[in-house]
């Protein structure tokens, strides 16, 4: 039977204080020889737990868990990135309200008028 699930990633519940148990497996597994401690190969780990994650795609965990990750990467990379980023959702941000908006005055236009 196929397992879902994560591989060497803590799962969302790890995320608590004092639960890096899955971070000193991954060094032991995935990063052999590589110091824990180093910040260089924790950023590294980190990565590699971004990139195992598995989620449901058509789910809105899945859409908000993207999300998520769009935003955490917009500020781990900061400046004209964020700035971009941030102009980017106000864009959807203001069609979704121009769309309501519509909608709203289509409704009340059948409705009154």
């Amino acid at each position: 039977m196929v397992s879902t699930g994560t591989q060497g990633a803590s799962s969302e519940d790890d995320r608590r204080p004092g639960a890096d148990t899955g971070r000193q497996d991954r060094f032991h597994d995935d990063l052999v020889g590589l110091d824990p401690a180093d910040p260089e190969a924790r950023a590294f780990a980190e990565h590699l737990d971004r990139v195992e994650k598995v989620r449901p795609g058509y789910t809105v965990e899945g859409y908000l868990g993207g999300v998520r990750d769009f935003a955490e990467g917009a500020n781990r990379l900061g400046g004209h990135h964020r700035l971009t980023a941030g102009i980017l959702v106000a864009l959807i941000l203001l069609g979704v309200v121009v769309a309501a908006w519509d909608a709203l005055v289509f409704i009340l236009g059948v409705l009154f008028g």
